[in-house]
């Protein structure tokens, strides 16, 4: 059990840089925890008192609206850390932390980062990678959001999802309203975007499963 969490510690970008003594000195800083689908792990301008290293399961950074309309930020998969801007002094930016899978997670308490983060540059260094990795994320989705059409946007959405998973052209585990949330767009228009390309025979849609016909066409929509 030790071995296979040291082996997951040594996997997780900011922390490559540790010697395999530093590595299991930070293990025993370390809780690890399982939680169902649906727990939230924090809400907006809460102060964050922990930072959380994902290594199963997914989790979503959301928003919601004044209308109560939801806005997906990121979903976040195994290897991922969360709840990073409590490192810097911030609250959580009106952005809320939710499980979509059942997940396991290592937690590590505010005062172990800043005291790893203080005696270790090299992960001061890889946090501030993250960030901005974050970062250029919200701005490409943005970007999207301006100039791109919900068409184009879905197209390279399904795209990107289908690499992420298995690379076999198969959405799986995701709903239209998953869709619409992590677009920023409503329901209904996904699933009229997601019939017209059935239509057009770039997909096949099934419960909670959308098959890749002609990748080759949807690449082209999605930079459109």
């Amino acid at each position: 059990m030790q071995t296979n969490k040291l082996n997951y510690l040594s996997h997780i970008q900011v922390f490559r840089d540790l010697t395999p003594n530093e590595l299991a000195d930070m293990d025993r800083k370390l809780t690890m925890s399982t939680c169902r689908a649906g727990k939230i792990f924090y809400m907006p301008e809460d102060t964050g008192e922990v930072l959380f290293l994902l290594k199963k399961g997914r989790v979503q950074l959301y928003r919601i609206a004044p209308n109560g309309k939801k806005l997906v930020v990121a979903t976040l998969g195994p290897g991922a850390i969360f709840g990073e801007m409590s490192l810097v002094g911030q609250g959580m930016h009106n952005t809320f932390a939710e499980a979509v899978d059942e997940c396991v997670l290592c937690v590590m308490s505010r005062s172990d980062v800043e005291r790893l983060m203080q005696e270790k540059p090299d992960v001061a260094f890889r946090f501030v990678e993250a960030l901005g990795h974050r970062l250029t994320q919200l701005e490409s989705q943005l970007e999207e959001i301006a100039f791109k059409s919900i068409p184009a946007r879905l197209a390279n959405l399904l795209l990107e999802l289908a690499q992420e998973q298995n690379g076999d052209g198969r959405v799986t585990g995701y709903t239209h309203q998953d869709f619409s949330e992590m677009l920023g767009t409503y329901r209904e228009t996904i699933t009229q975007t997601l019939n017209d390309f059935k239509g057009d025979g770039l997909i096949e849609i099934s419960r909670k499963q959308v098959v890749l016909r002609d990748r080759a066409n949807l690449q082209v929509l999605a930079e459109g």
